[in-house]
């Protein structure tokens, strides 16, 4: 069974307050991309393996969050050994989700492949004990492959929200990812939370044309210091006709949304 995790862009990123058990609140807008994507296939076998292809990432097998989400289905449903083969085109320390993605894609794929009858929620549910923004890709990916899937995500990123969100309908997404790795524990050290005067849900009524100075991403003040090329390429974007740029997550890819 196959399937194609995608990517995400985060339009705006609020940090608005570090909680008791060490991780942050925030609120961000998730954009769900099949525009760069990996490629997951899981096979029932006599043993648990993981091949990986592409963008290898350098990790233990046991790290992978393809393996963590079967362990975790292991444990409450007693799944038979599979062969996972994972090709990565999404590349890791770039804010664009893709490790989130594809733990979400495997949850997905062995309820189907063994028909556990999860539904979404007990997924998102299994999801969030991967990873904090993993629950959100358990719906991004399962929608249309041409739709972007935008929800408002909050809490440490576990309380999803679909939103409409007009400004986005018609938009052209140009990716861009300078040779950096960004790690999330990075990118947090750096950041002072703070409770936003506008809340996010309220900016991205904004004509797409007034997100610029309006609608940021609270990483990047000291990472656009600390890695001066991730400033230059947002730049770079809105001189090319960009309406909007902005770092996605905890960088350090760097989106633009362009008119069609």
């Amino acid at each position: 069974m196959i399937l194609f995790p995608k990517s995400k862009i985060n339009a705006g990123l609020q940090i608005i307050e570090k909680r008791p058990d060490g991780y942050h609140n925030l609120e961000s807008l998730f954009l769900g991309l099949s525009q760069l994507s990996d490629i997951l296939e899981i096979v029932e076998s006599d043993k648990l393996s993981l091949s990986l292809y592409g963008m290898v990432p350098d990790c233990r097998i046991e790290q992978n969050l393809c393996v963590r989400a079967y362990r975790l289905l292991e444990c409450d449903f007693n799944l038979p050994p599979v062969e996972i083969h994972l090709h990565k085109n999404i590349p890791t320390g770039a804010g664009l989700g893709g490790g989130s993605s594809d733990g979400a894609a495997a949850l997905i794929i062995l309820n189907r492949l063994f028909c556990l009858g999860l539904d979404n929620q007990a997924l998102a549910d299994y999801a969030s004990r991967i990873g904090s923004d993993c629950p959100y890709f358990i719906f991004a990916n399962q929608s249309p492959a041409e739709s972007l899937t935008p929800m408002l995500v909050s809490g440490r990123g576990e309380l999803l929200e679909p939103v409409e969100v007009p400004a986005l309908e018609g938009v052209l997404v140009k990716i861009e990812t300078p040779n950096v790795f960004i790690s999330t524990a990075e990118a947090y050290r750096g950041v002072v939370p703070e409770k936003p005067q506008i809340p996010l849900r309220e900016l991205l009524k904004l004509p797409l044309d007034e997100w610029r100075g309006a609608i940021k991403n609270d990483f990047e003040k000291t990472l656009f210091e600390k890695y001066p090329q991730l400033a230059e390429c947002k730049e770079s974007l809105y001189n090319r006709g960009a309406i909007y740029a902005s770092m996605s997550g905890s960088g350090s890819s760097v989106f633009g949304l362009f008119a069609k």
